[in-house]
């Protein structure tokens, strides 16, 4: 039976998933851990989803180094797929022989005699971590004593790995470290590729081979916001970039694209949009007419006709209006202007 301490722990450790500062959590949910149960050593660990390796998000005992080095063997043996294929945290001392799909007991296999024991543990126990259905991570704990963890002690891991997953989510907080808002498609886009964020709908903006290359010129600004429209597919898209920083859990630069549709505001057509852009640029009446190949003349009109759509008097105070409410289309070379910082 568990005792009052140990659900303690418990409960402290669920509601460490309200906490912002995601790494001190991680620390404190193993320390938390440490109290509820034997523990010499710990490591919180989790997948990068572009890379698909083990990253250490806390520890006690284990370096980053040693604990990255250990998952990257581990996730090579059977022992691993047993962790993955069994809802209750199996450990060394539980472990069920199979000689069928699983081979010798632990203690029988290599990784136990080179890794496990001439590190001075007897008993460890390994949790796989998921979260939206999607396996984020693994959390371990070794201890010195033999036969430390019976089934009751690897039930109260199993009741805290929802929390541990949640924590070790590298993009499960993505969307509310920037104060997205609930609804809308979403997703960080890297030089790797595009990592889906769990419950968004995937964003359509950054498959478009003209958007990426906006996507290139924001992230070398090193402005931390942008805010404009896009169409894909005969669709306008309403669309917030947002500077994303690696971290341990997520290591590379990244961009968090959100997206929701929209038709044009002020009923602005799609060229209108464009010489709106390029006036918020400063650019003349002349210059716009050249990069569109469009007549002076035509420019002209289309200014008269965004100013009397937006109810602007004046071509200074429609561009302002362009700056504030993210009424623009831009190309990379625009992107200066109009980047927030």
């Amino acid at each position: 039976m568990l005792s009052h301490h140990q659900i303690a722990a418990a409960t402290r450790i669920g509601m460490l998933t309200r906490e912002r500062d995601t790494a001190a959590a991680c620390d404190q949910a193993l320390r938390e851990l440490a109290r509820a149960l034997p523990l010499d050593a710990a490591t919180l660990l989790t997948i990068d989803p572009l890379t698909g390796g083990h990253v250490q998000i806390a520890g006690i005992g284990y370096t980053a180094e040693t604990s990255h080095a250990l998952a990257c063997e581990f996730v090579t043996t059977p022992w691993y797929r047993n962790v993955v294929g069994q809802g209750l945290p199996p450990s060394i001392s539980e472990d069920a022989e199979d000689p069928v799909e699983l081979g010798p007991r632990f203690r029988q296999g290599w990784f136990y005699a080179e890794r496990v024991r001439p590190a001075g543990f007897r008993d460890g126990v390994t949790g796989a971590l998921r979260h939206h259905d999607r396996l984020v991570g693994l959390v371990h704990l070794s201890t010195e004593g033999a036969d430390a963890y019976d089934v009751e002690a690897r039930r109260l891991l199993a009741s805290v790995i929802p929390a541990l997953a949640a924590l070790a989510d590298p993009v499960a907080r993505a969307g509310d470290a920037h104060g997205l808002p609930d609804h809308g498609a979403a997703g960080l886009v890297t030089a790797e590729g595009t990592v889906d964020l769990p419950g968004r709908d995937r964003a359509r903006v950054p498959t478009d081979p003209e958007f990426r290359g906006v996507l290139r010129a924001f992230a070398g600004t090193g402005g931390h916001r942008l805010r404009l429209l896009w169409p894909v597919d005969g669709t306008w898209y309403r669309v917030t970039l947002h500077r994303h920083r690696p971290d341990a859990a997520l290591t590379a630069d990244a961009v968090l694209v959100h997206e929701t549709p929209t038709e044009l505001p002020y009923g602005l057509s799609p060229r209108e949009l464009e010489v709106l852009t390029r006036a918020a640029t400063g650019q003349t009446n002349q210059a716009i007419a050249q990069a569109l190949f469009l007549s002076p003349r035509t420019v002209h009109s289309h200014i008269e006709h965004l100013l009397r759509k937006t109810g602007a008097v004046s071509r200074a105070e429609a561009t302002a209006l362009a700056v504030r409410d993210g009424l623009l289309r831009p190309t990379p070379d625009h992107l200066a202007f109009f980047v927030e910082r």
